[in-house]
């Protein structure tokens, strides 16, 4: 049986076997999954906040809650950590779903930081990293005791160690150590004063996966997931984009290629793939046949050294 099989019989004697009711398949036990978790944290937390990237995880992250809790709106703030290096079609994409659904949005911008002095750019001007502080000044600030992220365990090696509820320290780090256990589908909610949990109801889902949930609910996503022209240059096997960060340098030459994201951040680090696929099929057909994940395929930051996602973890990354 492969997973995108339904159960529907039991081999015995052809009734539905009791343990599964019928029609129930992968995508519907992975959002059943995900909704419990999004609920128990409501009933377990005091002020639980969503980070939105304006990404098609974040995006799928946010549509799960708004289920789990309609017709009633969505009981949690809104998080966007604004690097100043986004790209246009993200943020555009983010102000208008947070305007459709009434969503409370808080935004906090490295722009204000570096400004004020409280952060430096650094040297190859990639803002990733200064995202760290901004979020865990707004965590702090807001008394956020619970952090809603979408980040899935197929993602990167260092994301595959973190539990569903995943417990930071009162300086907002992460200590692979202190991961508990989370047999039969509990989850331990328990953190002293100025610690807090980050929960990812969507651990358990796959880029696959994500891409079928987002072609069977019909999500809209921002229109860079979707193949398109634009003007990009070669860097480090990637196609990245012209912007305020910089590029392309000397020796770099900037062309007009048909392209898509596989995912979004920081634009300096970012990059596109060559595409023709313009609809949920043609992703779907070509994440099929790929052997990279998204961000092993289009993630610079992630390139700088095996341990760098798990470096950034520990210091209070996403």
């Amino acid at each position: 049986m492969t997973t995108t099989d339904t159960f529907t019989t039991d081999s015995k004697n052809g009734a539905a076997p009791d343990a599964v009711a019928p029609g129930f398949d992968t995508l519907t036990a992975l959002e059943s999954e995900a909704i419990h978790v999004i609920r128990e944290v409501a009933g377990e937390f005091e002020r639980p906040v969503v980070l939105f990237s304006g990404g098609k995880d974040s995006t799928v992250l946010l549509h799960l809650a708004i289920k789990a809790f309609w017709p009633a709106p969505v009981p949690f703030t809104v998080l966007h950590v604004d690097t100043g290096h986004n790209l246009p079609e993200v943020l555009d994409f983010r102000d208008r779903l947070v305007a459709r659904h009434g969503l409370r949005l808080e935004v906090a911008k490295v722009e204000d930081y570096l400004a004020d002095g409280r952060l430096t750019e650094r040297p190859d001007g990639v803002r990733n990293q200064l995202q760290i502080t901004p979020l865990l000044d707004a965590i702090t600030a807001g008394r956020h005791d619970a952090v809603f992220g979408g980040a899935r365990r197929d993602e990167e090696r260092a994301r595959a160690k973190e539990r569903i509820f995943s417990l930071r320290d009162e300086f907002g780090q992460w200590d692979p150590r202190r991961q508990r256990p989370e047999l039969w589908n509990l989850y331990n909610g328990r953190h002293r004063p100025g610690e807090h949990v980050r929960v990812f109801p969507l651990s358990n889902f796959t880029e696959l996966d994500i891409w079928r949930y987002i072609a069977r609910e019909d999500l809209e996503l921002a229109s860079l997931y979707y193949a398109h022209e634009r003007e990009v240059f070669s860097r480090d096997g990637m196609w990245l984009t012209p912007g305020p960060w910089g590029g392309p340098e000397d020796g770099e030459e900037l062309v007009t290629r048909t392209v898509r994201y596989r995912t979004v951040g920081d634009g300096s680090t970012t990059g596109a793939v060559l595409s023709n696929a313009a609809d949920n099929a043609a992703v779907l057909a070509e994440i099929t046949a790929s052997r990279l994940t998204e961000r092993g395929a289009t993630r610079a930051d992630d390139r700088a050294s095996e341990a760098a996602m798990e470096d950034r973890k520990r210091k209070g990354y996403f």
